[in-house]
């Protein structure tokens, strides 16, 4: 009998996603304005309605992973109490650097500041001075990239670390739902939640497509290639070529290897455009704007706009509450990765990890990037800002073009940015199989590659369908629409992370204190018997030193009057009372 080989998948979350991607993706490839249209008409009614909603939980989950690491529960470790971290602290920060932030920083890092000067938040007066409104800027731009974008990946990683490694569940974000709904999380309810999951792949693809769009903008910049659809085809081709190789090549060389190249390479860039650009003025502004972002954080997470009326709601749509939505729905991705390289740390480890340390590195980036920018605006050469508008795509090139070098800097952030788009892929291939698969953590080497293949014939495709209709991002435009509708029904699951997380945390330290507490009194019951047993020796020796006994042998066969008694005098041992002396 011929045994039938078991699908490495687990079909109730694989096949419903397959589904929903591929009919998705072939209505945006075939009606990408029409579908543009219908969700962005549908977009505009959720991020207007929830604004308030999403300011709301993002900031409580700002205080949810201060809690867990300043409170009782900082000092559990995720896996066993004796495993030691997984991976070294250089190589973990650039890994979950790379996967939370990655193409963003390069898109967004002169264009975000920018904007928000050109086009401030409604209500800002008229006659603002420049400076102020630059300042704004960057403060902003901090707070939409800072404390709460981390914390939203926090969450779903922290969960699902100590699911995995502490309580030796499977990767799945279906676990980290246990402590609140037992058993029933293994059927139905479970499947929805990872088939959630799973749908992070929009974004990715998304990304990948507009990053192909950048980098084509790029090449086109330097003078080699005329930006059009077939550039951006060839590009995505051999970004997804390299993202395959990396594939193969394993977790602890592909994503492990490009990560540290990145770091270095960011690093190498930053420090370029620092010193070529206006270094003084850069350091000056990343300290302000720090003591600014601190000082008015908690106004800005709940700055609602409720005043401004329409304009309000648009400018928060498009900025914040659009934020705020975007890191949610890539929450999976990104906490099931920080997750799986997380064995070892502890829950304080992990949060002061995940939080501080990545979000001061992108407020220095940020600095460096669009402090440069605004200083050129404001006190240099200028015209970066056209009629009130930023071109994103090209901000960045245009800034590099008023510095010296700039070509070599030009195809170094080209670098960057293809090394971020095989991170990317790889890091979400590697992530939604383990989905797939039903938790694997080394999942087949052979789906991975099929996702991170998928991943970017969706971004093609859709890039296609877009040009064919006369507008080449329309349907990434609809994708990236779709993963933000997505983001509402998933914050839910994410609230109810914390509260089980919470939940298993009370838990386990409860267990703790009452096994400390019974070692505590078995510990003193010892010790007290101990100190009884040496009072009552030494009590004893102290009646009787210097008693003398006489002891008489009545088994002898000597008359009595014969029988000499034996004396016995007693005396205290010399180092008996040597320590006797001592107390």
């Amino acid at each position: 009998m011929v045994q039938q080989q078991k699908s490495p998948w687990k079909i109730a979350v694989a096949a419903p996603t397959a589904v929903l991607v591929l009919g998705f993706v072939g209505v945006a490839a075939l009606a990408p304005r029409w579908l543009g249209d219908i969700l962005k008409d549908a977009n505009t009614s959720v991020v207007n309605d929830l604004g308030w909603y999403y300011s709301l939980i993002v900031a409580g989950f700002v205080a949810f992973a201060l809690l867990v690491a300043f409170g009782p529960y900082g000092n559990i470790t995720l896996g066993k109490d004796d495993d030691p971290p997984a991976y070294s602290l250089v190589s973990w920060f650039a890994m979950l650097f790379a996967a939370g932030m990655g193409i963003g920083l390069v898109f967004w890092g002169v264009a975000e500041p920018l904007s928000h000067y050109a086009s401030p938040p409604p209500g800002t007066p008229a006659d603002t001075p420049d400076a102020e409104k630059a300042q704004a800027a960057m403060t902003t731009s901090f707070l939409h990239w800072g404390l709460s974008a981390w914390a939203v990946y926090i969450v779903v990683g922290l969960a699902i670390a100590y699911t995995v490694h502490r309580k030796g569940r499977k990767v799945s974000l279906r676990w980290a739902l246990e402590p609140l709904f037992g058993r029933h999380v293994r059927g139905w309810i479970g499947d929805v939640v990872d088939v959630f999951a799973i749908g992070t792949l929009f974004g990715v693809a998304a990304s990948l497509g507009f990053g192909a769009s950048q980098f084509s903008a790029g090449l086109e910049h330097l003078g080699i290639l005329q930006s059009n659809i077939w550039v951006l085809m060839v590009v995505i081709v051999i970004i997804t070529s390299l993202a395959t190789c990396s594939v193969l090549s394993g977790l602890d060389r592909g994503i492990k290897w490009l990560s540290n190249t990145n770091l270095v390479l960011a690093a190498v860039l930053a420090i370029a455009v620092l010193v070529l650009g206006q270094p003084l003025f850069v350091l000056r502004e990343f300290v302000q704007t720090i003591g600014d972002y601190m000082s008015n954080f908690v106004s800005l997470s709940f700055r609602t706009l409720p005043y401004q009326g329409t304009p309000g709601e648009t400018w928060l749509g498009s900025w914040t509450t659009y934020y705020w939505g975007w890191w949610i729905s890539w929450s999976p991705f990104v906490g099931i990765f920080i997750a799986r390289i997380s064995r070892g740390r502890t829950v304080r480890e992990f949060v002061m990890g995940v939080l501080a340390v990545p979000a001061l590195v992108t407020f220095l980036w940020f600095s460096i990037m669009g402090g440069t920018a605004l200083w050129q605006q404001l006190y240099g050469p200028g015209n970066i800002v056209s009629d009130g508008k930023v071109n994103s795509v090209t901000a960045l090139f245009e800034v590099l073009n008023h510095l010296p070098a700039n070509t070599v800097l030009v195809v170094g952030f080209l670098i960057l940015l293809v090394i971020f788009f095989v991170t990317s892929a790889d890091s979400a291939a590697f992530v939604v199989d383990m989905i797939a698969t039903g938790g694997e953590q080394n999942p087949p080497v052979l789906t991975r590659v099929m996702w991170a293949v998928l991943g970017g014939g969706i971004a093609a495709v859709l890039l296609w369908g877009g040009a064919s209709s006369g507008d080449l991002t329309a349907g990434l435009g609809a994708l990236q629409t779709m993963t933000i509708l997505a983001a509402a029904p998933f914050s839910v699951v994410m609230v109810l992370a914390c509260i089980a997380t919470l939940r298993a945390f009370s838990r386990e330290h409860r267990q703790r204190l009452k096994l400390e507490n019974q070692i505590l009194h078995r510990e003193m019951a010892e010790h007290v018997v101990d100190k009884v047993t040496e009072q009552v020796t030494e009590s004893v020796v102290d009646h009787l030193e210097d008693q003398v006994i006489t002891v008489v042998d009545e088994s002898s066969d000597t008359s009595p009057k014969v029988r000499k008694p034996l004396r016995i005098k007693l005396r205290r041992r010399k180092g008996r009372e040597s320590e006797h002396s001592k107390k």
